[in-house]
């Protein structure tokens, strides 16, 4: 047997129970053995009867008195009693409805008993303690998530008869000379000690090395995925006309944004390909900066592309670019599914001649038939939205272009270390002037009309409003559909207030229809999901209702309440949600307590884990069986061993390194294609 062998052929399990494991994500041995405990019942540290602590999880070994007797109180229900002592003081135990349990404890043998001890310090008791042998019981015991027709000591069972089978399932793939450098234990011995612990030192050793190797995989597929290697580039960028832009502009760039520019440039004019991350929070001017960028670019004779994840976005940046390049000989383009064949085509032979300057797009850019001339800077903004095999294929259709990777989705720095590990990083840590800070409240549903008085009183000031709803149109529950909702709302509250409604299922040129009547201000209130979450900027908009916030992840209600406070005026966002449990009113908390992006972001990480940060799997990020991304240390740790490590072997050719190679196809799960 080994570790790719079919779970359902180890003793015990068969077909039937294997189908129950596969819900777990169990499908071989070899995930059996990396289904790892989330937990421990610490059955080693062993305590008096008299000192154990109340209502706090402790093991007692004691003998019993007496054969547990049986009482039913109702129908369906029978309790069983005994008394056990540990020499020095007693202790009732109580059993519920469980014969079998009661019936195994014998009269004057000894057991371990695992509960909370309550009762008084006269008379201590424990009520549906886990029962065990003395023999083979004083240890720590995993505990594992479990589903529907199959437990966690049902889970222990199978681990335990795997490894009675073999200890040697796994080949190590940290080579030897890096284990002993970090003194690392080895892959079987640290599995094993993860499932069934010697003490918390061999615990806490055994996370350590298998949270260390998740994160050094990763960093390594991530950084050979994305051609993490210094490399010489023929894009000669010789002179900076970063001056000349920005002497153009009607504002001053800040100080963050000019540092930003300066960065870039001076590695642009390096000879070696500039990969940089331009992170900044809503409204910090991430657009100025590229703009800058494409500036310079394009004076020294090169094409730039310049690709976001919506029509709308794209759209937004086409208008902010032809006003940035109104006064020059730049010629733009926009390039999206919306665009009739005819002017595709056209766009097309255009872009391939050298005649346009900057492309700005959707996926439309990265189709087979898109060509350029002499492509030199490639921009992707909100990047996470992309996934992994589409973020290359742009920067292929040059040769060796320049690449600036822009997110207004403040991302934790340690998350973004893990998604963007071969970027030099830039952040726009300053708003521009003018900017003031958005005032956020939690509402319940019965303060709706009062929020709705006070969203009346923002448009008889001629100013402007969003309620946005998370859903678009019935039957997903009894929520209120976006479509119905601003036609109710049209009729009734808001009548006599021009009502725009704007959802995803709208064809483009109706979306188009809708923002420009609210951008001209025709329509003074906007219904909308969440597409409105990036590419909307319109200054005059004040006002934000959010229906059922607590649909919504801390970073998706960061970007939407960006969408309001572009101006000079004061304004306010409104959580409404009637949601009590415990992450709702968490996330609400927070939204109401600050506006800094970079602070919410880590929030959500903690709260959400890194799989559903961004709400989606497509984005490439490989499922973690145990690393955290909060653990910064063994993050910084795996991330510099692994830059060491490509520099040194890129090709993973040295003997030592060959198993890295398995070890990253697995992980990345055919996401990853190793050259």
């Amino acid at each position: 047997m080994d570790k790719n062998t079919n779970i359902q052929y180890l003793k015990g399990v068969g077909e039937k129970r294997a189908k129950i494991l596969n819900k777990l994500g169990i499908f071989t041995v070899g995930d059996l053995l990396r289904f790892y405990p989330r937990d421990y019942m610490d059955w080693s540290k062993i305590s008096s009867i008299a000192s154990a602590p109340f209502d706090e999880s402790c093991c007692i070994r004691a003998i019993v008195n007496h054969k547990p007797r049986g009482a039913k109180i109702r129908k369906g229900m029978t309790i069983y009693k005994t008394v056990v002592t540990d020499g020095e003081s007693l202790m009732n135990i109580t059993i519920f409805n469980n014969k079998y349990a009661a019936e195994s404890l014998e009269a004057g043998e000894e057991y371990l008993f695992y509960g909370k001890v309550g009762g008084n310090f006269h008379r201590r008791e424990m009520t549906s303690p886990l029962i065990a042998p003395v023999e083979n019981g004083i240890r720590i015991r995993p505990i594992y998530h479990q589903s529907a027709g199959i437990n966690s000591k049902a889970i222990e069972k199978l681990v335990r008869q795997a490894y009675d089978i073999r200890s040697d399932y796994f080949t190590d793939c940290i080579p030897q000379s890096l284990r002993d450098k970090l003194c690392l234990m080895e892959i079987n011995k640290a599995v094993y000690e993860l499932h069934f612990p010697t003490n918390e030192d061999t615990v806490s050793e055994a996370r350590r090395r298998l949270i260390f190797e998740e994160l050094f995989i990763f960093q390594l597929g991530l950084m050979k995925l994305k051609g993490n290697r210094k490399e010489s580039t023929p894009v000669s960028i010789t002179e900076d006309f970063t001056e000349e832009f920005t002497n153009s502009l009607p504002f001053t760039l800040t100080g963050a944004q000019m540092r930003a520019v300066t960065e870039s440039i001076r590695q642009m004019t390096s000879n070696f390909t500039m990969n940089r991350l331009l992170q900044g929070d809503v409204g910090s001017g991430k657009t100025a900066v590229a703009a800058a960028l494409i500036y310079t670019v394009v004076k020294n004779g090169y094409q730039c592309a310049f690709m976001a994840p919506t029509e709308i976005l794209a759209q937004q940046h086409y208008k902010t670019c032809l006003n940035f390049f109104k006064n020059t000989d730049i010629k733009i383009a926009l390039l999206t599914g919306s665009v009739t064949a005819a002017n595709k085509r056209e766009i097309k032979t255009r872009l391939k001649n050298g005649e346009i300057n900057l492309i700005i797009g959707t996926h439309a850019l990265i189709q087979n038939d898109v060509e350029f001339q002499n492509l030199g800077l490639v921009i992707t903004d909100e990047q996470h939205r992309f996934g992994v095999k589409h973020r290359g294929a742009l920067s292929g259709k040059g040769d060796r272009p320049h690449t600036l990777v822009m997110s207004a989705t403040p991302i934790p720095r340690t998350l973004a270390l893990m998604l963007y590990g071969d970027l030099d990083v830039s952040i726009l840590d300053e708003l521009p002037p003018g900017r003031q800070p958005i005032e956020t409240y939690a509402i319940d549903t019965a303060k709706r009309h009062r929020a709705f008085n006070y969203v009346k009183k923002h448009l008889d000031e001629g100013r402007q409003g969003y309620i946005v709803c998370p859903l678009v149109e019935e039957g997903e529950s009894d929520l209120a559909a976006a479509q119905e909702y601003s036609e109710n709302i049209a009729r009734g509250f808001f009548s006599g207030y021009t009502v725009g409604l704007l959802h995803g299922k709208m064809k483009p040129k109706d979306k188009e229809e809708v923002m420009s009547k609210f951008v001209s201000g025709e329509t003074k209130l906007l219904v909308s999901t969440t597409v409105i979450e990036v590419g909307v900027d319109v200054p005059n908009s004040v006002i934000m209702v959010i229906e059922n916030a607590e649909r919504f992840g801390l970073s998706q209600l960061h970007q939407l309440r960006g969408r309001i406070g572009r101006g000079k005026y004061k304004s306010t966002c409104i959580l409404i949600t009637d949601a009590q449990n415990e992450s709702a009113q968490r996330r609400m908390k927070v939204m109401t307590s600050t506006t800094d992006g970079f602070k919410i972001a880590d929030e959500d990480l903690k709260m959400r884990g890194p799989g559903d940060f961004f709400g989606s799997r497509q984005h490439g990020l490989p499922e973690m069986k145990i690393a955290m991304l909060t653990d910064t240390a063994l993050l910084n740790e795996a991330n510099r061993f692994a830059r060491e490590l490509i520099i040194d072997d890129p090709d993973f050719i040295k003997e030592e390194n060959r198993n890295l190679k398995t070890a990253i196809s697995e992980l990345f799960s055919g996401e990853y294609v190793m050259n």
